[in-house]
């Protein structure tokens, strides 16, 4: 069955149908229903083209990651994002189009797609602590959602974000109440808006305990297994090493394990690791005694809410912008333990 048929049987026009099909907010909720139960009870699957003519939208995300030799963002992370994204945007007859950019090219992409209507709107990925690219987009009145938020703009825009300074605080809590003094961050880029948040919640931790933030303990780079092991293996060479790490990805964190190992060390009683993303599809740090103890947050579930948050704001572009902050869980593994002082002491005593 085709639209023009679904129409004809329900004695309503094409644009009607599609309407009701693609969740405009002018279709009364009668008419929505009926729709719907005429289409699933005739196994009615929309034509993509048809649904283009009649609504006159693209029916495609866009999604713009910028080629830089500062950062790459194509990651196992990245991956469950757009997995989780993929769902919604299939079950709502939506395309999604990845695009992959010089860094001096990104603004120009945007102002290219909103010209030529190529997508009915866009995700924004790695946001900055002062990212230009959200109000480049309100200029546009293209329909974004950011995958984070900008610390420094100011104006209201949808955006998804896991509270990460109360995530990294609660972990060095933890971390604390073992009674590890020593703890290094190895967080992402030092101008990315979640980097900043996440220190912040080291500090307010570290602060509450009358501790002082060691500067030469807190590292930024680009999130890889290199990048973890490398750190790690510096820090602990210092003459007076952490015994503990935050890490702020899985990735980095195999790094980190490596550097542990191979120093001889054993993680979780001489060094404790806590890490933070550790939900993902590849990386699984599941089970009855993980292998780190970290901040989980489903990085494919806020695919999925992105991608509903974005469809609802092109259905209804005159609402007003939605926030979500979401709540990282604390999960206790094998990486770990007392701080090596408060352990000798425990073993004595």
């Amino acid at each position: 069955m085709n639209l023009k048929e679904l129409s004809s049987l329900l004695d309503l026009s094409p644009t009607t149908v599609s309407r009701a099909l693609n969740g405009y907010p002018e279709v009364n909720e009668a008419t929505r229903k009926r729709v719907l139960e005429a289409a699933d009870q005739h196994n009615y699957s929309p034509n993509t083209r048809a649904t283009r003519l009649a609504t006159g939208r693209s029916m495609s995300i866009g999604h713009i990651l910028p080629l830089s030799n500062e950062h790459e963002m194509v990651n196992p992370i990245f991956a469950d994002f757009i997995a989780g994204a993929g769902e919604q945007y299939l079950d709502a007859g939506y395309d999604l189009m990845l695009s992959v950019v010089r860094d001096e090219d990104e603004a120009r992409t945007y102002r290219d797609l909103k010209t030529r209507g190529v997508v009915d709107g866009v995700v924004v990925h790695g946001p900055k602590m002062h990212d230009k690219r959200i109000e480049m987009l309100k200029s546009l009145d293209m329909p974004f959602v950011v995958h984070g938020r900008s610390s420094d703009v100011t104006a209201d825009y949808n955006w998804i974000d896991v509270d990460n300074r109360r995530a990294f605080a609660r972990a060095t809590s933890l971390l604390l109440d073992l009674g590890h003094r020593s703890i290094a961050l190895i967080n992402g880029l030092a101008d990315m808006d979640f980097a900043m948040r996440r220190e912040s919640g080291l500090n307010d931790a570290l602060g509450k305990h009358g501790i002082t933030p060691d500067r030469a303990f807190l590292v930024n780079g680009e999130m890889t297994e290199t990048y973890g092991y490398g750190a790690a293996r510096e820090l602990l060479n210092r003459p007076n090493p952490p015994t503990a790490f935050l890490v702020s990805s899985i990735i980095p964190a195999i790094g980190v394990r490596r550097a542990i190992h191979e120093m001889g060390l054993k993680i979780g009683r001489d060094v404790s690791v806590v890490i933070h993303d550790d939900d993902l599809s590849y990386f699984r740090n599941d089970g009855a005694d993980p292998i780190f103890t970290a901040t989980r947050s489903s990085v494919r579930d806020a695919g999925r809410r992105c991608a509903d948050l974005l469809l609802k704001t092109i259905n209804a572009p005159k609402a007003a912008p939605s926030s979500i902050l979401l709540e990282a869980e604390l999960t206790i593994g094998q990486s770990t333990g007392p701080a090596p002082k408060v352990r000798r002491l425990l073993e004595q005593g």
